[in-house]
């Protein structure tokens, strides 16, 4: 297989793929699909690209990018390419001042935005920036500002009426001249333990991904169809989009993810990368409804999930032919029950769906596997073009995070910290050249900051993020992640943090999966007047205490959670709760809430 620099990436696949479909697009008002030919893709990307040239953007010079998934990202993205420039990624619920830092720190001269609140806010910035002077709005409803001179349409800014031939020489030029060492990308961190960090990755970085996925998913058919569902600034959707388009597959844009499970049932995609989150709301509504079901069904529907675990993971992941018998109560469950589940969610086609970003209980993922559900569970960073582990076809380990992809170094170090050396690990952070030494080994090594171990099959094993790890007063150490994932598996809970570093014993902020909460009301009869009222209803909280009580006799005494507090509102991007990437900022929410906090250890 080929492989091909970015700038000529789409290019040559129109030259392969001609008419046929690159890209789905969504009217949001009609609710129809619509399609993108490779040779419209490609042509499109060259208008764009001469665009960019035409106003003067040069080699390797950064270009932001504010929005959220559009056809248009892409079409930016692979211009920028063309004309060996950089592009920054900035995701579309970034606030003025998280804005403001990348655009000023980057030097960034031109951004592109999406709605009007990324309007409003980028004209903010342009304000009182000092290197921010044009704006081009991909949304023609956004009213721009009285007098606004420095802001233009894109459709406007692509106009081919004002296309200059010399534009398109200087374009092949600069394609020629592309170099597999150029930067591609500048994606920020989130800053969750500090200011937010500009991951450097380069064309040479997203080559070695391609090769390194086409060695691990040597089963995908040729060409599938796959739905973006995570932001595009996401390394995990960028860098998958970007495999997918290798491959000469189909992306379907996902405009707003909260509309996903609408997405998923209108285009039945064959793949889709997403965080655990949503498959934990997969697995709650399939256990919701079996719990529903009669009792001849209820059967049904357990002997389906078991003989699916036997299939699957005790012969097929072995390498074993499952026997006769079980082949044929396989294969009837498969056309009815399993067939059926996938469809109510929009997922029968799928091949692939890869899963990452935080921590997936072993319990949902062989469930997953039970009815068959093609998962594909790994691990990886912003700063190793995300994958550094996934699951292979057959022979994965349940409770590992998938096995070392090829060509990938891995080893344990000090504080049994992950490490990584790779084709795929980032060229440094942008301007941080001390940050960039520390985590950087002398012999080349990236320091993940995460724990963890190595089985004897190459699989890795997550046990905690280091600099997440509490130490109470008491001198134990406690890896949060480990219990909130445990607590947030109950159906009864949306969202959970643990508190404990340098106290005394462990409590935990949680938020109530209200949907729940209120059937639960409703089968005993609970009166009530708000949810506040409920809060502190007392049936409430034992059914809270009963389920915490049970999911932690695997715990340690010192790590168990010894007292709790139902929290009302769920945490926010727009609070500052979470970060774009929907983690936790641990150090916020326990400065926010810290007299509901303080009063738990009273």
């Amino acid at each position: 297989m080929e492989y091909y620099h970015l700038s000529a990436l789409i290019h040559r696949q129109a030259q392969q793929f001609g008419e046929e479909e690159a890209i789905k697009i969504r009217n949001e008002q009609t609710g129809t699909w619509s399609s993108v030919s490779w040779n419209a893709f490609s042509a499109k990307i060259r208008i764009v690209a001469e665009a960019l040239c035409r106003w003067g953007i040069q080699p390797q010079e950064n270009i932001g990018i504010y929005t959220q998934n559009s056809a248009e990202c892409l079409y930016v993205d692979f211009a920028a390419f063309a004309n060996r420039a950089v592009m920054i990624p900035m995701y579309a619920t970034s606030s003025v001042q998280q804005i403001a830092y990348m655009v000023n720190e980057a030097e960034i001269a031109i951004l592109f935005v999406g709605d009007q609140m990324q309007y409003d806010n980028a004209r903010e910035v342009l304000r009182e920036s000092s290197f921010l002077k044009q704006l081009i709005v991909f949304d023609e409803k956004v009213q721009l500002a009285e007098n606004d001179d420095t802001s233009v349409y894109f459709e406007n800014f692509c106009s081919v009426e004002n296309r200059n031939p010399q534009d398109a020489i200087t374009v092949k030029k600069r394609m020629q001249e592309a170099r597999d060492e150029d930067t591609a990308h500048i994606i920020y961190t989130s800053g969750t333990t500090g200011e937010p960090k500009g991951v450097v990755l380069t064309h040479a970085n997203y080559k070695f991904i391609m090769k390194t996925h086409d060695k691990r998913l040597i089963y995908l058919p040729q060409r599938f169809l796959s739905i973006c569902f995570l932001p595009m600034t996401h390394i995990f959707e960028k860098a998958w989009s970007i495999y997918c388009l290798h491959r000469g597959c189909s992306l379907a844009i996902s405009f707003d993810p909260k509309e996903i499970q609408t997405y998923i049932k209108e285009v039945r995609p064959q793949a889709m990368c997403s965080v655990p989150r949503f498959w934990e709301k997969v697995y709650a509504g399939v256990q919701e409804k079996i719990e529903q079901s009669n009792p001849l069904l209820k059967v049904l529907f357990l002997d389906a999930i078991q003989t699916g675990e036997k299939h699957n993971l005790t012969y097929k992941n072995e390498g074993k032919k499952a026997p006769w018998g079980l082949r044929m109560k396989f294969n009837f469950y498969d056309k009815t029950i399993y067939y059926l589940l996938k469809r109510v969610v929009g997922i029968e086609n799928g091949v692939i769906f890869p899963v990452a970003g935080a921590t997936l209980s072993d319990k949902i993922t062989r469930f997953l596997h039970s009815v068959n559900i093609p998962l594909i569970y790994g691990y990886g960073l912003t700063e190793t073009v995300a994958t550094v582990s996934c699951f292979p076809p057959v022979d994965f380990e349940i409770g590992t995070v998938g096995k070392v992809m090829p060509d990938t170094e891995v080893r344990i170090g000090e504080n049994r910290e992950i490490q990584v050396r790779a084709g795929s690990v980032m060229k440094g952070y942008y301007k941080k050249p001390e940050a960039t030494a520390e985590v950087f080994t002398e012999d080349g090594f990236f320091r993940t900051g995460d724990a963890g171990y190595l089985t004897e099959k190459q699989g890795i094993v997550l046990t905690e993020r280091i600099k997440d790890l509490y130490k109470t007063s008491n001198g134990k150490y406690i890896a949060p992640q480990q219990l909130e994932a445990r607590l947030m598996n109950d159906k009864y809970v949306d969202t959970a943090i643990v508190i404990g570093d340098q106290r005394k014993y462990v409590t935990a902020l949680i938020i109530p999966a209200w949907d729940e909460i209120k059937k639960y009301v409703q089968d005993q009869r609970i009166s009530f007047q708000s949810k506040k009222e409920l809060l502190e209803n007392s049936n409430i909280l034992t059914l809270f205490k009963q389920r915490i009580e049970a999911m932690q006799h695997e715990f340690a005494n010192y790590e168990q959670i010894k007292r709790f507090t139902l929290l009302l509102e769920p945490f926010t991007i727009q609070a500052g709760e979470l970060t774009n990437t929907l983690k936790m900022k641990r150090a916020f929410i326990a400065e926010k809430y810290k007299d509901i906090i303080n009063n738990m250890y009273k």
